[in-house]
């Protein structure tokens, strides 16, 4: 690969990430609002994450495919293109069905983003700064996650007052968006987002990216060699439960607040979803200090345990203590995806490009878990469903118990890679 940098598609790659996350993030604060509009039931409402995650889980290989064969450039394109078509489906036409494949064509999408930008931020950033460039591609994920329900809140509490002097973008919310479905408008400026990236991307120059063959995807016989490997379906399960934990908790956040404490899921509970993503950056970044300090397998212990805790004064206590407690299951939550990641890369000696498709597929986990957490809410409540939560976390926190690297992260106090024991 070739080690000259290039800014320009690194803060492109920033950019792409930033918007993934505006658009995936968004659903929970919208929950509560699309239970009303549509009149659904919890597992009827679980479907959409469902919708979303499921088609991520498919099309992340065969993106990876398509990234082979057609190269980064038109794979982000056409991912934007789906996103867009998805967006724009559910805003002209707001109904549950179009919701579901509005998700579903959203997650598409992105799966081809994501695909498409992790081997490029390598070649335009240089491989000796991949790492701390990975580092800030999260943190700006997470910003965008925070920053998403406060954007709906205020586009929301806007468009239902009256007497407020209206910016062009307001203006044109208001005669695109029915009355009775305020929620609608972040559908429209996802819509707009894509085509301004579709733009941007379509007048971009890329470098071209040439993959060693351990980068690569692989063949399916690869792919079904490794799942024959006890230890990459133990991760894949580890990343499975993650994924559905943390989505099982931001989608069900508000909806929980306005059941159980009555808080106004447009202002409150947006704004608690926006501090457990916030929350999540955060420990993130306290993550960061700590891998370099302990063993990630005793980080990530200690943080699950820190999960289970938080998770039990949000469901359990006054609603006051659940503001508090839902965004520090977010903090304690933010190293389990890298840790997870990183522990089942160095458990196997060869074909990390495939193993990492498999891994990537794991996100499902965003789908499967919250319809649980649905189905149980219909038949006792939703705080009994989110009890489900319990297992997710049992799971990880076993992680750290079993995980057997061939490489320990490297710590100040090793000096160097040692061979776990």
């Amino acid at each position: 690969m070739s080690s000259q940098r290039n800014y320009y598609i690194v803060v492109l790659i920033f950019l792409t990430f930033f918007v993934i996350s505006f658009l995936t993030n968004i659903i929970g604060p919208l929950v509560p609002d699309i239970i009303d509009s549509f009149d659904l039931s919890y597992t009827l409402v679980a479907i959409l994450p469902f919708a979303f995650f499921i088609a991520y889980g498919i099309f992340s290989i065969p993106s990876g495919i398509l990234v082979e064969k057609y190269h980064e450039k038109k794979v982000m394109i056409g991912a934007f293109v789906v996103a867009f078509f998805g967006a724009l489906l559910l805003a002209v036409y707001p109904n549950y069905l179009t919701a579901v494949i509005s998700l579903f064509m959203i997650g598409s999408g992105i799966a081809g983003l994501q695909v498409g930008i992790n081997p490029l931020l390598i070649v335009a950033g240089g491989e000796d700064h991949y790492a701390f460039n990975a580092t800030l591609a999260q943190l700006i994920f997470g910003l965008a996650s925070f920053l998403s329900p406060l954007v709906y809140s205020n586009i929301v509490l806007n468009l239902q007052n009256p007497s407020r002097d209206l910016n062009i973008l307001l203006e044109s919310l208001e005669v695109l968006v029915p009355e009775n479905l305020l929620w609608i408008s972040m559908y429209w400026l996802f819509a707009a987002i894509t085509v301004l990236m579709i733009l941007i991307i379509f007048l971009s120059r890329f470098p071209r990216v040439e993959l060693t063959e351990e980068e690569k995807v692989g063949a399916l016989e690869t792919h079904l060699e490794l799942l024959k490997n006890p230890v990459v379906v133990l991760f894949f399960l580890g990343i499975f439960t993650y994924v559905g934990t943390e989505q099982g908790v931001a989608n069900w956040i508000s909806e929980f607040l306005n059941t159980y404490h009555g808080y106004d899921p447009q202002t409150v509970g947006a704004q608690t979803v926006s501090w457990f993503w916030g929350m999540m950056t955060a420990g993130g970044l306290l993550g960061i200090l700590l891998l370099k300090l302990i063993d990630s397998r005793y980080v990530l212990i200690g943080f699950t345990i820190g999960a289970v805790v938080a998770l039990t004064v949000a469901l359990f206590g006054t609603g006051g203590a659940a503001r508090i407690a839902f965004p520090l299951v977010g903090f304690t939550s933010s190293v389990m995806y890298p840790v997870i990641f990183s522990l089942a890369l160095n458990s196997v000696e060869e074909h990390h490009g495939s193993f990492s498709g498999i891994l990537v597929s794991a996100i499902i986990g965003g789908a499967v878990i919250p319809l649980i957490i649905g189905g149980l809410a219909d038949l006792a409540g939703l705080r009994f469903g989110l009890l489900f939560l319990y297992v997710t976390l049992g799971y990880i926190l076993s992680v750290g118990f079993w995980a057997n690297p061939l490489v320990l992260n490297k710590t100040f106090n090793l000096g160097k890679d040692e061979a776990a024991e």
